[in-house]
């Protein structure tokens, strides 16, 4: 059985987000600042990815475009 990397690296940021969510629910308040990290770096690649996306996007109606300007 083959599985895809990028399948199962798109499922990394979402887990960064919950065990940071989970770790400042239920650790001491000392310890919370810990869990800050993880959370934000699981937030910037979610919303990284969602900007390449729209980028790529318009990027690609841009070529379509050209190209229907051209005949």
């Amino acid at each position: 059985m083959n599985i895809n990397k990028r399948f199962i690296l798109s499922f990394v940021a979402p887990c960064m987000i919950l065990i940071s969510a989970i770790g400042l629910i239920f650790r001491d308040n000392s310890r919370k600042i810990f869990y800050l990290p993880i959370g934000l770096m699981g937030i910037v690649i979610v919303v990284e990815s969602g900007i390449r996306r729209q980028l790529d996007r318009k990027n690609i109606l841009k070529k379509i475009k050209s190209y229907q300007k051209a005949k």
